[in-house]
């Protein structure tokens, strides 16, 4: 799933593509797109790069392959193709990146960084995220972020979290907890004793501090989304 920022300059790359052979600039991307400035676009450059639709070559300046598109964008016809720029030289330093490889998990929902809300159950749809963030054993599934009680721990209101389903978590852990079978929250985790110590990274709220039987680790954080 890309946002509209996304889907706009993958098909402006694809359009410049078509008709003169050879992709925008960063300059011309971040005019088309109307942003304030090119590390806009290094960030949503990334994010295609990461969800798997395009790859960029380091030895050749503005090499972009375009190795996939949303199936909007497909049924008026598509063919991978490596589109290299006037450069050759590769700059000092350089190393060949891998390609990222994306892989779609369920988004169960949205979790509470604040006040608790009520436990989702049901997938409200799928996010491509790079396969090295499902590294380990487990289910994984993501929730979108409600609240700004975790800023500090760089978890943003509107932030997708990919969560490892596990019952069980360390002291530091920022996990998401069941409480009373019936409020779902994600906090970072602490057991003091037969008591846990649910922690907000925000000064302004409150660490809960329950009985252990009243609180059921549901997964682990393993990973962060962001969209600009």
């Amino acid at each position: 799933m890309l946002t509209r920022k996304q889907l706009e300059l993958l098909d402006f790359i694809r359009l410049r593509v078509d008709a003169e052979g050879v992709p925008p600039s960063f300059d011309e991307m971040k005019e088309a797109l109307d942003l304030r400035s090119k590390s806009g676009i290094h960030r949503l450059i990334t994010a295609l790069e990461e969800r798997g639709f395009i790859r960029r070559l380091a030895h050749r300046a503005r090499a972009i392959e375009i190795i996939k598109l949303p199936e909007a964008m497909e049924r008026s016809g598509f063919t991978p193709r490596v589109i290299e720029g006037s450069k050759a030289v590769a700059p000092k330093g350089a190393m060949m990146v891998e390609p990222v490889h994306a892989m779609d998990i369920p988004v169960m929902g949205r979790i509470a960084a604040g006040v608790p809300i009520e436990a989702l159950q049901d997938i409200s749809h799928h996010v491509a995220v790079p396969g090295s963030m499902l590294s380990g054993k487990g289910q994984h599934y993501a929730l979108e972020v409600k609240g700004d009680s975790m800023i500090e721990a760089g978890i943003n209101d509107g932030d997708i979290v990919v969560i490892r389903e596990q019952a069980t978590a360390e002291n530091g852990d920022i996990v998401v907890a069941l409480v009373d079978d019936s409020e779902a929250t994600l906090k970072r985790f602490r057991r003091r004793g037969n008591m846990i110590a649910l922690e907000a990274a925000n000064p302004a709220y409150e660490t809960r501090v329950l009985p252990d039987h009243q609180v059921k680790v549901q997964g682990r954080l393993v990973g962060l989304i962001r969209s600009y």
